[in-house]
């Protein structure tokens, strides 16, 4: 699913669905890589690549590289501190790529509403060509970078996790430090904007 289809499908809900996480063997890998700083390297090949996307999406891909190296960085060294009572692995690990993602806020921010204001591309017929314009444009339509970029960075940011990382309202709830049911009206909250927005159409054609 492109960005674009999985923002758009989680305002109209039941058409994102987060992947099986291992989380019992993660958190024992990483408890035991406290002992065995070797061990988190299991961590490491398992979740790199999934925080990579997600900061490339909300971000572009010039910062993916440095946040999704921070992120890693932070969670060895913070290792001990986890909980497995309080939470899972790739919860957490998207907890502290938030945080780093949160720096970024305004540039995110201008990067919506930038892409909303692009005109609308022309058809073309070369590969190369549409390659650049979804690049350019990071797979998102104008109508949705306007939409996203007016709902409140709070709701924001749950939505992206849920449409964009595949985390659970649980795990949500465990990234951010917050309640269940604070995942769940966040989450309504900018369901209703990006559905106002997009005049209750959604732009995946599912509704059809």
């Amino acid at each position: 699913m492109t960005p674009d289809g999985a923002l758009a499908a989680i305002a109209f809900p039941g058409r994102v669905h987060a992947a099986p996480s291992s989380a019992d063997e993660d958190s024992r890998v990483l408890e035991a890589s406290v002992r065995e700083p070797d061990r988190f390297t299991h961590i490491f090949d398992q979740y790199f690549g999934q925080v990579h996307s997600y900061v490339a999406r909300r971000l572009g891909s010039d910062l993916a590289d440095d946040l999704a190296a921070e992120t890693f960085l932070i969670a060895f060294r913070q290792r001990e501190r986890f909980n497995s009572r309080n939470g899972v692995v790739r919860a957490w690990l998207y907890g502290i790529a938030t945080n780093l993602i949160r720096r970024h806020r305004r540039n995110e921010v201008r990067a919506w509403r930038a892409t909303s204001k692009l005109p609308l591309p022309e058809p073309t017929s070369g590969h190369e060509d549409r390659v650049t314009a979804q690049v350019t444009a990071e797979g998102v339509s104008r109508e949705l970078a306007a939409a996203l970029a007016k709902v409140s960075a709070r709701d924001r940011e749950v939505l992206l996790l849920v449409a964009l990382g595949e985390l659970t309202y649980d795990e949500v709830a465990a990234a951010l430090g917050i309640a269940y049911g604070t995942v769940c009206s966040r989450l309504s909250r900018a369901r209703r904007i990006i559905r106002e927005s997009l005049g209750h159409t959604d732009p995946t054609g599912a509704d059809s």
